[in-house]
């Protein structure tokens, strides 16, 4: 691999007059691994953490949502369906502009995204204009700017760490889940659902749009070769041994079938909890703990991947999530949904940032950005079928048990197409690709 040095990698974070127009131009290689990298992924984390927070209140309010607007837990739950996929095209979309304009302009547009569609969901006077502000603002801008661009953007700072990096920018996804689910509940209880999300509008929009501000240095370019040992990662342009179309698209079939089976007690715990007769406030409990065990398990899965890989490490999440979601259908008492909610964060939190290193490690280095929100949009449309296909099936039945028992066959499929894909990269299988050293 060939890292194209300036001759000055000083880079400040600020600067004025003509030193302006270096933010359009590729930082220095030696800035890879370094101190700065370092202060852009704590910026990047607290912008994730910030810019995710309609993920998660959602479930909070979605009983509040249903009683105001006076509608079924189906369709209350449809809020949440369309805000992922509008972070699923947002991811996308916000990761092809971030590899043409920068990730900073992108997520400017995000905070700004946040802050209108916090206050419009807040005056909404019914559920299509509280659906409509949380798929086109707070998902496509403000969700979709804060997460695919950002995971792609500190993929392209680290090498070395380039696991555990992800891994944490990644972190913030759940540690908005940590962070806001209490804070939103005691909200609602003390100011009421309308006036809490018009707070969380001005907190997370003007955040995210101050935390622009230092991250408008491009990163470094990066040049492909494959012999360096410098590098640990050579990009394919046949992943796999198939098309890099056909890849991406398997990889986003596998991201959705997970992320339906994740999104059910994600979208659902606080419903499920009030219809076994425990308090909204006990449910809000058991997501901020299973978010916060989720952090946990990011931030491992990140120093996995870097020991075996993004492809093993997906198979291993997607086999601990399953048996997680089992645990859920024999044990309703309240502690015992204390224990598995944390289980179930411990052991799925690994699963999504995966994806991020797999596309990472086998696709060409100019394409992560756009790679990376092509397929985590997957994930997003997982969540977004999987948390209404829950609703719609307790709808139908009158029980989670089913709603469950969904969850667990599409997670099945997400683990049979991680153990075809290690199949067609095994040892002394004729392949097209070049693997790299800690890749199977």
């Amino acid at each position: 691999m060939t890292l194209p040095e300036p001759s000055d990698t000083r880079v400040p974070l600020l600067p004025r007059g003509p030193d302006r127009e270096r933010f359009d131009l590729p930082a220095g290689a030696s800035l890879i691994d370094s101190r700065f990298a370092a202060w852009r992924l704590a910026a990047a984390l607290l912008a994730s953490t910030l810019g995710s927070a309609p993920m998660y209140v959602l479930a909070v309010v979605l009983p509040e949502i249903q009683r105001d607007f006076a509608i079924g837990r189906g369709e209350a739950a449809l809020a949440y369906t369309v805000t992922m996929i509008g972070l699923g095209v947002g991811g996308y979309l916000c990761g092809r502009w971030a590899d043409r304009w920068g990730v900073a302009r992108v997520l400017a547009l995000g905070g700004l995204g946040t802050l209108a569609g916090f206050l419009l969901a807040a005056a909404a006077p019914n559920l299509m204009v509280f659906a409509l502000a949380h798929c086109v603002l707070l998902g496509f801008l403000g969700m979709g700017s804060t997460f695919a661009p950002l995971v792609a953007d500190t993929a392209l700072w680290w090498q070395r760490r380039r696991g555990v990096a992800v891994a944490v920018v990644a972190s913030g996804n759940f540690l908005a889940g940590t962070v806001w689910p209490p804070v939103v509940q005691a909200g609602i209880e003390a100011f009421g659902w309308r006036l809490t999300f018009s707070a969380l509008g001005v907190i997370c929009g003007l955040g995210v749009l101050v935390l622009s501000l230092g991250m408008r240095q491009r990163p470094p370019r990066i040049t492909n070769a494959i012999g360096s040992a410098a590098v640990s990662i050579h990009g394919s342009d046949r992943p796999f041994g198939l098309s890099p179309l056909a890849a991406q698209w398997l990889l986003f079939f596998a991201a959705v079938c997970c992320c339906v089976a994740m999104a059910m007690p994600q979208v659902h715990i606080v419903a499920y909890c009030t219809d076994l007769g425990f308090s909204a406030a006990r449910g809000a409990e058991m997501l901020s703990l299973m978010l916060g065990f989720g952090v946990i398990s990011r931030l491992a899965s990140g120093w996995i991947s870097d020991q075996i890989g993004g492809l093993r490490t997906l198979l291993l999440g997607s086999v601990l999530q399953a048996v997680a979601l089992v645990l859920f259908l024999p044990f309703e008492s309240l502690g015992s949904l204390y224990v598995i909610s944390a289980m179930f964060g411990l052991f799925q939190g690994g699963i999504f940032p995966a994806y991020a290193i797999i596309v990472r490690e086998y696709f060409p280095t100019e394409q992560v950005g756009a790679r990376t929100g092509g397929v985590l949009v997957g994930g997003q449309v997982g969540m977004a079928l999987g948390g209404w296909l829950s609703g719609k099936v307790f709808d139908l039945t009158g029980s989670y048990d089913a709603a469950f028992l969904n969850g667990i066959a599409w997670n099945l499929v997400n683990l049979a197409i991680a153990i075809w894909l290690l199949w067609r990269i095994r040892p002394g299988r004729p392949s097209r690709f070049v693997a790299s050293p800690g890749v199977p």
